[in-house]
């Protein structure tokens, strides 16, 4: 049973992820750029970061615990170095709009309604947002490649 509970919640993680991070970018588009949206963006990308957390944690539970495969298999299949590789590449994308985004956590907090987010900001970090999402389906293509055999040398 942890087996079918650890993959239902790294595929839950996956599906509210890559839907929380989109709707972060879509959030940041509107023009003239409101507090609304702004908020609706934060409430996404909490979502995305609970996500994210519960899909490393889960993955790592997985391929430490060996409940899918033995340990050994991810660590000899070229399909999982390419699922993990993206998955950096994800995290790496993450830092600069994670750290924005506390700090305009702070300015409204501090400020409220007299807070203006700067528009261009909010466009690069919804490209981010967007690059994140499409990543995250090859990593998907690249699961299910892992899954069935593919990119597994042998040890």
């Amino acid at each position: 049973m942890l087996r079918v509970t650890l993959a239902a919640l790294h595929l839950f993680a996956l599906a509210f992820g890559l839907g929380a991070v989109y709707v972060r970018g879509r959030s940041l588009t509107e023009r003239p750029l409101t507090l609304g949206a702004v908020r609706r963006a934060f409430v996404a990308d909490s979502w995305w970061g609970i996500a994210a957390g519960l899909w490393i944690a889960t993955g790592l539970w997985r391929l430490f615990a060996g409940t899918e495969k033995a340990t050994s298999y991810y660590l000899h299949n070229d399909a999982f170095f390419a699922k993990m590789a993206l998955l950096i590449i994800i995290l790496a994308l993450e830092i600069w709009p994670m750290m924005t985004l506390i700090r305009w956590r702070k300015a409204v907090a501090k400020s409220s309604d007299a807070w203006q987010p700067d528009e261009i900001v909010a466009g690069r970090i919804t490209k981010i947002s967007y690059i994140q999402a499409a990543l995250g389906l090859a990593m998907v293509v690249a699961a299910v490649l892992m899954a069935r055999g593919y990119g597994y040398r042998g040890p």
